[in-house]
């Protein structure tokens, strides 16, 4: 599933095509995606205009001139793919409409933002902008882990006393907002942390001392695009690269690249997920 760096990369894809810009027809292509669409959505949406586009964790936010909010979460496999745009001289048309393109958006400049989900877990919804933070959807989250309110009082405040995993701990939406297992794996090795390690058994000074840590993954992973490694693409169809950097994950039995380490990568399950981790350099 599309971590943060993922989604803010496709947002920032979709910025110059979509805000600002007026919403010309809204084409619906089926009732549901992962949950079913709200009422007359094609109609809610065509004719408004895209007055910013936002990410609140791994929700892209668009708020319409309406007054409503439109709600996007990628899910497995979701990819929010542009069309018909003119760069230069060169002009490049919509493609040919594929299976699973189930939301396609037709903006007043003539491009063309196309909604593809072939496993169909992703979602759409839209709420009134003004109550926005009280949906469902919004309102557990935790801070956003490039704020200023996501600091090292407030990780080693949340983070004492829990009895579980450090890994678990980060990957808990309500903590943090974002994270989800490629980085928290990547954090946790720079960190030396284990990611067996109870997260209440570290200390104030080691907690605080991953909010820095964690800031320059995600910052690094934006500037590479994200990951690529099944579904993923951005928004004009291209692959991220930070997967070309990884330190431990989806690296089982290879070296460590810690300076110094000459231990291995292992994988373990936590929780239904593979964790990868050096176990010589991480305690």
């Amino acid at each position: 599933m599309p971590e943060l760096p993922e989604v803010e990369t496709v947002r920032r894809g979709l910025l110059p095509v979509m805000e600002g810009q007026r919403i010309a027809k809204a084409d619906i292509r089926r009732p549901d995606l992962r949950w079913p669409f709200p009422e007359n959505m094609a109609a809610r949406l065509t004719d408004k205009t895209v007055t910013a586009l936002r990410r609140r964790s791994k929700y892209i936010l668009a708020d319409l001139d309406s007054g409503e909010t439109l709600i996007i979460h990628l899910g497995m496999s979701g990819r929010m793919l542009i069309s018909g745009q003119t760069v230069g001289e060169f002009h490049h048309p919509h493609p040919v409409p594929e299976k699973h393109d189930h939301v396609v958006l037709d903006m007043e400049g003539g491009s063309r933002v196309t909604f593809n989900d072939a496993r169909r877990f992703g979602a759409m919804d839209l709420a009134d902008t003004a109550r926005l933070e009280d949906h469902w959807l919004i309102a557990p989250i935790g801070p956003e882990p490039l704020g200023n309110t996501f600091n090292e009082a407030y990780l080693a405040k949340r983070l004492h006393g829990r009895n579980t995993p450090i890994k678990s701990a980060l990957l808990d939406q309500r903590i943090v907002a974002g994270l989800g297992n490629i980085y928290v794996c990547e954090v946790l090795h720079r960190a030396k942390i284990s990611p067996r390690r109870k997260a209440g058994n570290l200390s104030a000074k080691r907690a605080g001392a991953l909010v820095p840590i964690i800031r320059d993954v995600l910052a690094e992973a934006i500037e590479a695009g994200g990951s690529s490694l099944r579904d993923y693409r951005q928004a004009d169809g291209e692959l991220g690269y930070f997967q070309h950097t990884f330190r431990v994950y989806d690296r089982e039995g290879s070296p460590c690249v810690t300076e110094g380490c000459d231990g291995t990568v292992r994988r373990i399950v936590q929780s239904g997920r593979s964790s990868f981790y050096c176990a010589q350099c991480q305690r």
